[in-house]
């Protein structure tokens, strides 16, 4: 597989500086979404670049650092879970999205980014949308896996302030064990409440709350 196809594109028709943007979290049920833009100098990659998904946590990990070593330039945008429910994921992911291209360097700005998705409306800069981008070019790669672990890393570091709800483990996405926690205590601040689990879990806690309650008064 040609890991620049979508970069030599953009070279042929006339844009030098060529950027790669993904994100990591956008399907999570608490923590931020997080966007990462990477500038790889021309056909220059760490071995083994893949879609994130596609890799161990120990190997995006080695990957990481190796990117932030060779890349010319790494910009990553963070938006939270409050102004995820203020102005919805999509949204917030394209802000996360315009933040990562602002964190880049001031003197080395992208002619165009490729982008692994659909279009972004209002974007500041040239773009072109690749569904699956992530397998299809080395800097979209790139950008996933730096998006990846700065999102991993960031709920590992919540879980030491939230413990119940196993963090580090899931990583705030939807799996068996965290819906459980929701429905035994609640929501924390990094949930986002505009989503339908934890929306669902709020609304029935207190009503379980006080059945707990009559029944502790029965016996």
């Amino acid at each position: 597989m040609d890991w620049w196809q979508e970069e030599k594109h953009a070279w042929a028709e006339g844009y030098d500086c060529v950027a790669g943007i993904d994100e990591a979290g956008r399907g999570a049920l608490a923590g931020p979404v997080v966007a990462a833009c990477v500038i790889l100098p021309r056909d220059v990659a760490p071995v083994g670049i893949n879609d994130s998904k596609q890799l161990s946590p120990l190997r995006r990990n080695e990957l990481y650092h190796a990117i932030i070593r060779v890349a010319r330039a790494v910009g990553v945008g963070i938006v939270d879970a409050d102004t995820i429910d203020s102005i919805n994921i999509l949204r917030a992911t394209h802000e996360a999205m315009r933040l990562a291209v602002q964190n880049l360097p001031a003197d080395l700005r992208p002619d165009v980014v490729l982008i692994d998705g659909l279009p972004v409306k209002g974007f500041p800069l040239p773009q072109i949308a690749l569904i699956k981008g992530d397998t299809r070019s080395a800097s979209i790669a790139a950008a996933s896996i730096i998006a990846k672990v700065t999102r991993d890393r960031l709920m590992i570091q919540a879980d030491s302030q939230y413990p119940e709800y196993g963090f580090a483990a899931h990583k705030g996405y939807g799996v068996p064990a965290h819906i459980k926690a929701l429905q035994t205590v609640g929501d924390c601040p990094l949930h986002r409440r505009s989503f339908s689990p934890v929306k669902h879990a709020i609304a029935v806690l207190p009503a379980l709350e006080g059945r707990a309650h009559v029944i502790a008064r029965t016996r």
